[in-house]
């Protein structure tokens, strides 16, 4: 345990990632009983639908939970208030800044967690009074920056003086005894949560997860300035083809490419549409075998991290063969 954990109230040093339409109530419950702490995902849904997430989260669990909000979405004042009344344990952010909301939220001892994909970000953050960051590398599913999580993780830490959860392409045990090897003080993780048996997500949806391979994802939106990482299948690789061919006309006009991505992910989450569905999902797919409960996933990464880094594994690991 840690002090950012022992103030949260939780078993593990594991969040849940908050993805949109994946992160709701049953699943943030599930991960929160299991020990470590489920975010619900706001996207881009109106209040109504936060709240009824936080109140079936609050019906299946007593242990705390937090709440993504999208800075970007045109409700995001509403699931504020939301937010506010609620008086969930943590409220992580993503696509904009903060800095508008933090008193508020703090005020009710709600601590805030932006998600950074640079130092440079990660040190605005901490100026501003946040409690932490997550530093997240671009081997996570969904919207990215540009730094891998090995890089991105040390310097964020050398950064600043708050607690840094690490994210992206971190999906087992010894993902989690490397970031703390690096550094941070626990790990956000959302591609392996994708197959838990409380996850909303289509059926089809979660077959692709496990069968993917390590190079079965590929980044689209990166000429519209608003790179995700998905798997591949026709929608995704549609998509690239497209951006890249008005990228390459010299066109500044990328509607297209945005009529075609509308309500995709909604398609691949509820629908399982194999053809235009967006199935989002990080690097770490590779490593992701089977469909298990939240707490069996939990489980098994903090008994591999435990095993890790038991002092004599590491010593044995380290030795020179000096014969």
């Amino acid at each position: 345990m840690n002090a950012l954990t022992a103030r949260l109230g939780i078993k593990y040093p594991i969040f849940q990632g908050g993805m949109a339409w994946v992160a709701d109530g049953k699943l943030a419950a599930a991960v929160s009983n299991a020990g470590g702490l489920g975010i619900i995902g706001s996207g881009h849904a109106p209040a109504s639908y936060v709240q009824e997430q936080i109140d079936i989260a609050r019906e299946l669990t007593d242990k705390p939970f937090g709440v993504n909000m999208m800075l970007l979405s045109p409700f995001v004042d509403d699931v504020l208030e939301v937010v506010l009344k609620s008086n969930v344990a943590l409220v992580t952010t993503g696509a904009g800044d903060p800095a508008k909301y933090l008193k508020r939220l703090q005020a009710q001892n709600i601590m805030v967690l932006p998600v950074v994909p640079s130092v440079g970000l990660a040190k605005r953050m901490a100026r501003q009074g946040v409690d932490g960051v997550i530093a997240e590398g671009m081997e996570s599913g969904g919207h990215i920056g540009q730094m891998t999580t090995m890089t991105l993780v040390p310097q964020v830490v050398d950064a600043v003086d708050i607690p840094v959860i690490a994210a992206g392409g971190i999906g087992d045990g010894r993902g989690l005894a490397a970031a703390l090897a690096l550094g941070a003080v626990g790990v956000q993780m959302g591609t392996r949560f994708l197959t838990a048996t409380e996850s909303r997500i289509h059926e089809n949806y979660k077959a692709a997860v496990i069968k993917a391979k390590d190079v079965d994802t590929l980044v689209t939106g990166q000429y519209v300035g608003h790179a995700a990482r998905v798997l591949k299948n026709p929608m995704s690789r549609n998509f690239l083809k497209l951006e890249r061919e008005i990228a390459l006309s010299g066109s500044d006009d990328f509607k297209a490419v945005e009529e075609l991505g509308n309500g995709s992910l909604r398609k691949a989450v509820l629908d399982g549409d194999r053809d235009e569905g967006s199935f989002m999902a990080g690097q770490i797919s590779g490593l992701v075998k089977r469909e298990e409960s939240s707490a069996e996933i939990i489980q098994s990464v903090m008994a591999e991290a435990n095993a890790l880094l038991d002092h004599s594994a590491l010593q044995q690991q380290l030795q020179v063969n000096e014969s």
